[in-house]
């Protein structure tokens, strides 16, 4: 079996998922690798799309390409990467194949093959920040993958629950986690930069730090509080003020590793707007 890997610049890393998973509908692995992301492809000789073709999807994000054979023990291996996620003794987070951990919330999350189950930093960041709220009124799930937050969103009690994508392959996905927790979850494929985003009182918008930038002057009257993930710790500063133009004020920030994730609320929101707490490493 061949592994196909195509490493582009982060700051464009979704523009380019979008045109791969238009070549490989079956999903990609995405890993960080040099401060770049990666994306990779497997499949026997023959059955991966063409070089010419995974480089015009790249564009001018392209950094390289590589092509390597590996073992036929891809899916075990694939399966040991995917680990369980326990957090405050509350809630995990769990692909199928693992057992659960004992905790009142207990997610399973089949991350497919181009998606996780919620132990990226920039995910947990936002569980973290969102075990720290009180739910109440709708809850939106913006980039929402495999729809961890969405579906963690209404089991802690946020309803209606709405998750959100620009990717066929991560609504289909989203929509099996759903079904597969037992959860009720509006799941619809959405572009954020030429679509409005549909109002609720919490979002949890884990998306790269351009697509915040870009979204922020466009967040709804009716969001009182937005937890802003998928950015590095060095761009928290220009988000938070990129949200506090638009009156959302930062009251929380957490740090995990080189990502960071914020907690973001109007005046009256029910939180503490007036302090700004300082950035806290995850545990």
């Amino acid at each position: 079996m061949l592994r196909l890997a195509i490493r582009v610049r982060r700051e464009q890393a979704e523009l380019v998922l979008a045109e791969l998973l238009e070549l490989a509908p079956g999903g990609v692995e995405e890993l960080e690798r040099d401060g770049l992301i990666e994306y990779a492809l497997y499949g026997a000789p023959g059955e991966l799309p063409a070089l010419p073709d995974l480089k015009a999807a790249a564009g001018g994000a392209l950094v390289d390409v590589s092509t390597e054979e590996i073992a036929d023990d891809l899916a075990e291996r694939w399966r040991d990467f995917h680990r369980p996620l326990v957090l405050d003794g509350r809630l995990t987070v769990r692909p199928p194949w693992e057992a659960p951990r004992g905790t009142p919330i207990d997610l399973v999350i089949d991350p497919g093959r181009a998606f996780g189950t919620g132990a990226h930093a920039s995910t947990r960041l936002c569980l973290e920040l969102m075990l720290e709220l009180s739910p109440h009124g709708g809850f939106l799930d913006l980039g929402c993958g495999s729809a961890v937050l969405a579906i963690a969103a209404a089991r802690l009690g946020w309803a209606p629950v709405t998750a959100l994508d620009n990717e066929a392959a991560a609504v289909d996905a989203a929509r099996a986690n759903a079904r597969a927790n037992r959860v009720t979850v509006d799941v619809r494929r959405l572009d954020l930069r030429t679509e409005p985003v549909p109002v609720a009182p919490t979002i949890a918008a884990n998306l790269l730090a351009p697509l915040l930038l870009s979204w922020a002057p466009q967040v709804p009257a009716g969001a009182r509080r937005v937890i802003a993930s998928g950015l590095l710790v060095p761009e928290a500063d220009r988000i938070a003020a990129a949200f506090a133009d638009v009156g959302l004020v930062e009251v929380a920030r957490r740090r995990r590793g080189e990502w960071a994730a914020l907690m973001l609320a109007r005046r009256g929101a029910g939180l503490d707007v007036d302090r700004v707490l300082p950035l806290r490493p995850g545990g």
